[in-house]
């Protein structure tokens, strides 16, 4: 590649929480110059094509997906595991870097930067081994990375083994933030000491401490005190803010933005023309959205105080359920009760599997999100202007809420953790309160003001604009180093 147009290696990690995000970004860059090639294997392929069919130059990388005893044949995407299933995926991935390494060395003009997904830190010693840089896109937060990097150098332990509520203090972290050691990272709470894929994890996140630099989708008005406070961790500022990062629509075609957005994560069991048609008879700030992300699957005595709940409530929602994967006890999970969709037809719609979640977001009617607090669902809510609910259920989603609820007051907090009951009669009145309860205007004005700080970020000489045109002109200037 010419030394004006660098040549990057894209490698997400596949689950649809981390794909999404970084191939979002992948189209910036490709929009400001760069030259890329995305790695998958053979089953993530498809999770491409929007973007292969907006920007044909980009090459793709198909390595096949190696086998491991813990994860069915055929799954090549965390979507189809249990939350338990990302330590054996990331383990797995390691098993590429020999492939990697011998596609470099054959290619006629190979990249001279990786951008890999936070869980893929043994890609930095694919990138030193060659002599180019690795950076690490983080699709979680700045707060959120500066825990996990926290825990992994520290390796703190509890005092009592057996004492999952023994609170874990981060006082070098601003605003000190503390959690018990059950809310901690479940793949640093499942580490142990001299097993072969906890060793690998551990050094894939050192790994990541020790890259380039960090590619954060994030904006610095939400998290400003944690990228501050991360440069200063690190030594150096490569950082960058580039969020949100949004995914790619025409302008000038509605019907093509809608069938764009709705299946870019998988099929739903309503069309995206029937959820908006749907919503278009309702009034504005009427409709409560309900969805806990690509990756959790509630239990059936979860789902049915959530039934109950939202009958109870007399709200007007929608609800997005992910139903059991492979790797679940189908008969325990995701099954909504028989009773309830026709209990509550006409005020409720409810969506299997995958839901338009931006489209939806950005209706007038919604009034508000009960979240699992993935990071690309706060983001979503955030450039929507809509308030939450938060009901944090594991990884990095109760530092989310903390920043939601604690630092910008743009949510309440409905429930805590993966296996947490809620009490139905406790969250109907939330999700009532949601619509028109006491501070439901400040908190609405509150999430306004974000989405107007969000927006102008992203805008030409907004701070995340500027921090996506440093880092492709950072780019250049170190494909020129090789290149001299």
């Amino acid at each position: 590649m010419s030394e004006n147009r660098p040549h990057v290696l894209i490698f997400p990690y596949p689950a649809q929480g981390h794909m999404l995000p970084l191939l979002d970004f992948t189209h910036q860059l490709v929009n400001n110059g760069v030259a890329i090639t995305i790695l998958v294997t053979p089953k993530n392929l498809p999770i491409l094509n929007p973007l292969l069919s907006r920007s044909p130059s980009i090459k793709t990388l198909v390595l096949p997906f190696p086998s491991h005893p813990s994860i069915p044949a055929g799954v090549e995407n965390v979507k189809d595991l249990p939350t338990n299933g990302f330590r054996s995926m990331m383990y797995n991935l390691g098993k590429l870097r020999d492939p990697i390494m011998e596609w470099f060395r054959n290619h006629p003009s190979p990249p001279s930067a990786i951008i890999s997904d936070m869980f893929l830190g043994f890609t930095h010693e694919i990138a030193t081994q060659l002599g180019i840089r690795r950076y690490v896109f983080s699709t979680s937060g700045a707060l959120a990375l500066s825990i996990v990097y926290s825990l992994w150098r520290e390796m703190p332990k509890r005092k009592n083994p057996n004492d999952e509520n023994e609170n874990f203090h981060f006082p070098n972290i601003p605003n000190s933030p503390k959690f018990p050691f059950w809310q901690l990272s479940p793949i640093y709470r499942s580490y142990v000491e001299g097993d072969a894929s906890s060793e690998f994890i551990r050094e894939c996140y050192l790994a990541d401490i020790a890259s380039h630099g960090i590619v954060f989708n994030t904006f610095m008005e939400l998290e400003n005190v944690y990228l501050d406070h991360l440069m200063n961790d690190l030594g150096h500022d490569r950082v960058w803010s580039v969020g949100p990062v949004l995914p790619a629509s025409d302008d000038d075609d509605d019907n093509n933005n809608i069938s764009g957005q709705s299946n870019r994560g998988g099929s739903s069991s309503v069309l995206a023309s029937e959820i908006l048609a749907w919503l278009d008879k309702c009034e504005d700030h009427s409709v409560v959205y309900v969805c806990f992300g690509s990756q959790a699957v509630l239990t059936n005595k979860q789902m049915e105080e959530l039934a109950i709940s939202l009958e109870k409530s007399g709200v007007k929602f929608i609800l997005s359920a992910k139903r059991a994967t492979k790797g679940h006890a189908s008969n325990d999970y995701g099954v909504i009760p028989s009773w309830f969709e026709e209990k509550v037809s006409g005020r409720g719609l409810v969506v299997r599997d995958w839901a338009p979640q931006v489209l939806i977001l950005n209706h007038r009617a919604i009034a508000a999100f009960l979240t699992h607090c993935g990071w690309n669902s706060i983001l979503e809510s955030l450039i929507a202007g809509v308030p939450m609910l938060t009901w944090p259920m594991g990884a990095d989603q109760f530092a989310n809420a903390n920043i939601l609820v604690d630092e910008h007051k743009v949510a309440i907090r409905a429930c805590e953790g993966a296996k947490t009951i809620p009490n139905s009669e406790e969250l109907g009145k939330l999700l009532a309160e949601a619509v028109e309860g006491n501070n439901v205007e400040e908190r609405r004005a509150r999430a306004a003001e974000l989405r107007r700080v969000a927006n102008n970020d992203i805008k030409e000489g907004g701070n995340s604009f500027k921090d996506l045109a440093a880092f492709v002109e950072h780019l250049r200037e170190e494909a020129t180093k090789i290149n001299v």
